[in-house]
């Protein structure tokens, strides 16, 4: 059976470039371009996996990890979190909120990829 990933994200550019690399790799892609809407698809769809942008309108990308991974229903769903924030303290938040993986963009599609195998296996 194909996995299912979501990705959030409010630039289409990456939304379009993750999907391409993602089918490419054989993944089936949904999307979802704001916080809310993100979580709303991730509850109804439930996604295998999740690359998650932080800075989103409506609600940002902690508080969508921090939601799914404190739901008795969601909390297993492995969570990317995908953004251009590359300090300590924003890496460290993502860990607070239960973030299975930090992928800083600009960003190298092997790598992406290859996380995102890893976390499907794991």
């Amino acid at each position: 059976m194909t996995k299912k990933i979501l990705v959030v994200d409010d630039e289409a550019d990456i939304i379009k470039i993750v999907t391409v690399r993602l089918k490419a790799a054989k993944f089936d892609v949904i999307s979802a371009t704001d916080g809310k809407a993100g979580l709303e698809m991730a509850k109804k769809e439930k996604p295998d996996l999740i690359i998650l942008d932080l800075m989103l309108p409506k609600m940002d990308g902690y508080m969508v990890c921090g939601l799914l991974k404190h739901d008795f229903n969601f909390k297993n769903i492995p969570i990317i979190l995908f953004t251009a924030r590359d300090q300590a303290v924003d890496k460290q938040k993502g860990m607070e909120v239960l973030a299975d993986a930090y992928i800083t963009k600009p960003f190298e599609p092997e790598t992406l990829i290859s996380k995102v195998n890893e976390l499907l296996t794991a």
